[in-house]
Parts: C-alpha cells; structure tokens; sequence
C-alpha cells in the first residue's frame, strides 16, 4: 500500500483490453515497495466488442473477483461468452472455463460462494435484455443453472450493473433505458424469482453496490447523483438518500470503502471523483470532489477498493488512478499507473487483489 497505509500488503489489478479480435486480461502487480510492474495479459478464449469509446459497455462490474479471491471472471461481449480464470497464489491466471453467456451482450457480472450470474444487455428490438445463473465448480468450470434466466422489466431495459447482497439473497439490477431497478429474490438451488419493478430515485440509474442486505446505493447518470435505497423483503425499495447531488457529469460508477463508511463515484464527464459520506442507516451526504489524474485530464470509469486505496480505471488514457483514503474520507491521489498495457480508448472493468494480509 502506498505512503500512509501499511506497507505488507501487495497487489494484482486486473482490467480488459475488449478487443475485438481476441479479448485480453491485463494483470498489474504492486509489490509492498509500492512499485507497479505490467505482469502479463492473458487470453480469455473470447472477443470484446471493439468499441473506441471511453465507456465501451456502458456498465459496472464486467470484470469481477469470487469472495475468496480464487477466481477470475471476465464477460466476453463480443462473442456472448464468460470467461473464469483460477488465481494461483502470485496472482498469475489459469484459464478455467468459457461458456456462452445465456444472452446477447454480456455486460456485468456479481458473484455469491459457488453462484455467478450476468446481466446480458440483448440487442434493443429482437433479442431482450436478462439475468441468467450459473454454478462455479471447485476449478472454475462454469455450469449454466437450470431455468435461471429472467427477463428484465422490457425487452430493451439497458442492463448496466448487478449485483448480488451480502447474504445471496437479493440481487438488484440497474435499467438505465427504463429507469426501473429490478430485484429478484435468490432461490437455494440458485434460480431466481421475480423481478420486482421499482422506480429510480432519478434519471439513468447505472453502477450500484450494497451496503448491507437491505441497503442499496445506486448512481445516476442522468441526474448525477447517488440515491439509496432500503430493499424490502418483498424486492420493493423504499428511497432513503433521494438523488443527492454532486453537480459533475456521467455520474456512472460507484464503489465503497471497506469499512462502508464511504462512497466513491467516478465522474467521466467531469473527470473527477465523488466522496460520500455514508451513515449506518444509509443517509447520503457529499464529502469530497478530486480529479481522477493530477491534470484533469482523466475520464474516470470503474473502481476498485481494496484496504485503504481506491483504484480507478481512466477510460480515455489506459491510465490507472491510485488514491488513498485518510480517516475522513478524503481522498489523496497517491500515483497514475500510465504501463498499463491497455488501450487509450476501449478499456473496461477493474478488479483488485490483495496478496497478502
């Protein structure tokens, strides 16, 4: 970790080149000297769309972590397909597994123990957006579940983000084209109920992460802002923090400190980055604003927080933004990890590793 933060622990980071022809993992390592050094890409036996824009899925959360940190996994949307990857103790990647995703476009991706689903974006008038499920075996090969696949609340909803709650029960999807979040209920056998349709607090709900089982954070790009939500047990929300402004742009992606205190929004348009305070019963307030690299030039996208740092994927350079978080929320831009390997434009995902503890 970097400056004020305890110096044992080390790193991987892991992004996606989305490649058109051939989709590659790229790994980063930081050591506990604080050094970053590109380790290596890695194929996933899948394409990416191509697309050269700084945003190119328009989602969160297409590179994920299982819980315990052993495994890898990567959507593929250019050919429909997820990839898992075993994570030897170095950090280095072994390929597991590609399956076709069960829809059109996968673009996000949440993880429970032995559960994995995807939301699949569709492709707007013949093919619809939806949720499908599969079981994660010991050595990563991946097996589709069964009657798991939902249709979202329309055929053309814009999944972004899902995500699954702490205890696997609950998952939540972002419908940025509807401005509904759905909920369905998570069966023991790993199928899915529901969804239940709730109203966005505000316009373009996008990224979102769980504070706790019943406390949802969403953002919106629209509006440009983080709303919270109580998640009932019946998959209806109640709004807690009602689209508590930060007056940037493209307020797409959300991640939370360890310690849940806080959350950090990255704001492309803007190129900066959002701190919110968050209280225990979920009320919003904003704490912080900092642009993602030292010359604003940076059009930050996904995050990733692991200890004290937070990590943000700047989708018009390829640079990565490392930041540590003090006591108070504040952030302080500790470096901008430019060796990246990755494309100036046409980058997605972040997921963050820590090797030793």
């Amino acid at each position: 970790m970097y400056g004020m933060t305890d110096c044992r622990h080390e790193y991987m980071i892991y992004s996606m080149s989305n490649a058109a022809d051939c989709n590659e993992v790229v790994a980063i390592r930081q050591e506990s000297s604080n050094n970053f050094a590109f380790i290596k890409t890695y194929k996933t036996g899948g394409k990416g769309t191509g697309t050269q824009t700084v945003d190119p899925l328009g989602s969160q959360g297409s590179i994920i972590l299982s819980e315990d940190g052993h495994f890898l996994f990567v959507v593929n949307a250019g050919s429909n397909s997820i990839t898992s990857f075993r994570i030897t103790n170095s950090g280095t990647l072994i390929l597991a597994d590609v399956k076709q995703s069960g829809g059109f476009l996968p673009i996000s991706l949440t993880t429970h123990h032995n559960f994995l689903y995807v939301a699949n974006a569709g492709n707007g008038s013949s093919i619809a957006s939806n949720v499908t499920g599969f079981q994660v075996g010991k050595k990563g090969r991946l097996t589709e579940i069964i009657g798991s696949t939902k249709l979202l609340s329309s055929i053309n909803a814009k999944p972004t983000c899902i995500v699954i709650n702490c205890n696997g029960k609950k998952i939540a999807v972002s419908e940025q084209n509807t401005n509904l979040i759905s909920v369905f209920t998570v069966q023991p056998d790993g199928t899915l109920t529901g969804p239940i349709v709730s109203n966005s607090s505000g316009s373009g709900p996008f990224g979102s992460v769980f504070l706790t089982n019943e406390i949802l954070l969403v953002t919106e790009a629209g509006t440009n802002a983080l709303s919270s939500y109580k998640v009932n047990h019946n998959g209806t929300l109640s709004v807690i923090s009602s689209s508590v402004l930060n007056f940037q742009t493209a307020t797409c992606w959300v991640a939370l400190s360890e310690n849940g205190r806080f959350s950090y929004t990255s704001n492309a348009g803007g190129h900066t980055i959002t701190t919110y305070k968050v209280e225990n019963n979920g009320h919003l307030s904003v704490s912080n604003i900092i642009y993602s690299t030292k010359d604003g030039s940076g059009a930050p996208i996904d995050s990733g927080v692991s200890s004290n740092n937070l990590y943000v994927l700047n989708g018009n350079e390829g640079f990565i933004s490392v930041f540590h978080n003090d006591r108070d929320g504040k952030l302080i831009r500790t470096q901008v990890i430019r060796d990246t390997e990755l494309p100036n434009l046409g980058s997605q995902g972040l997921a963050i590793l820590c090797l030793t503890k």
